[in-house]
């Protein structure tokens, strides 16, 4: 997100995401929540191959910077699952069906 490489819409999407997480793990009663982290961390790996495979510089133009950050946002992209698999038995912890 600091190199300006990737669109806005992929800084927002995640950081939108962050939001509803930290959301979730303040109310911890609330299933709605959960529910709606699980299902923007998905979105955001399905957005998240997408942009990258777009935006993804040719190697004439890729600096350190941008392998770095372009390595950064592949890392998160490879995190996710990991990460909804913790959310999804959050989800089940809460009483999800």
């Amino acid at each position: 997100c600091m190199n300006y490489m990737l669109p806005l819409s992929y800084a927002w999407g995640n950081f939108s995401i962050l939001a509803v997480g930290i959301w979730a793990i303040v109310q911890r009663d609330s299933l709605d929540a959960i529910t709606m982290f699980l299902a923007g961390l998905l979105l955001t790996v399905l957005t998240d191959i997408i942009h990258i495979s777009i935006f993804y510089p040719s190697h004439d133009f890729l600096s350190d910077v941008k392998r770095f950050s372009i390595g950064m946002a592949i890392f998160s992209l490879l995190l996710k699952p990991v990460s909804c698999y913790l959310v999804y038995r959050m989800y089940r912890e809460r009483g999800g069906e």
